[in-house]
């Protein structure tokens, strides 16, 4: 690759990865509860999506550079003391860079299926610790450890502490969470793929 080609992939790449960033900011602040199955306080969106296109698109280090812009462009609206920030780019960092690292390796469906799905797994048991040892003793400044775990024995009863807690509901929440992702992902990523590499046909 020329010089001139290179430095074409490198703007095409920086784009994409201001855009994506920008996409996954936005999402953000589209978050819902499940009510039933897990406390009102916790909720889903979407934003890890663009992270995980980008680290197929474009690395693995695209995809975490992206979960780490859009967090950045979240303090300023943070009302979590930026340990929801925090926790939301570790747990991101972790699916988008296990799946980006899988497909680098070898690109093909088959892999990108497999690596977001072990990103997933990953998530799922890292958010288990980043929960239990960051995000909920922060909490506990602003609400009681009982409070908290009072709304999990609200849906299930039988759970008698934090650990029980965030083994019973969050562990697969974040799993599912990761794997929303990963459906729509292999849903759109193939058409979008040549607006992703600058390959946009011309009439």
């Amino acid at each position: 690759m020329d010089s001139q080609s290179k430095k074409r992939v490198d703007v095409v790449k920086l784009a994409g990865v201001g855009m994506l960033s920008c996409i996954a900011f936005i999402l953000m602040f589209f978050e819902f509860p499940i009510p039933v199955l897990i406390p009102s306080f916790i909720k889903l969106d979407l934003s890890d999506l663009p992270a995980l296109i980008g680290a197929f698109a474009y690395g693995p280090i695209a995809g975490i550079l992206i979960e780490l812009i859009k967090n950045l462009l979240h303090l300023l609206d943070s009302s979590s003391g930026f340990v929801g920030e925090l926790s939301n780019f570790l747990l991101g960092a972790c699916f988008v860079g296990v799946a980006g690292c899988v497909y680098k390796f070898k690109k093909s469906k088959s892999a990108a299926i497999i690596g977001a799905t072990v990103g997933a797994c990953a998530m799922a048991v890292f958010s288990l610790v980043t929960n239990y040892f960051i995000v909920y003793p922060f909490y506990t400044n602003f609400m009681p450890m009982d409070t908290i775990i009072a709304a999990y024995k609200a849906i299930i009863p039988s759970v008698d502490n934090l650990f029980e807690c965030l083994l019973v509901f969050n562990v697969p929440f974040t799993f599912v969470k990761g794997m929303i992702s990963v459906v729509i992902t292999m849903l759109i990523y193939k058409p979008i793929s040549p607006l992703l590499h600058g390959r946009v046909k011309k009439n």
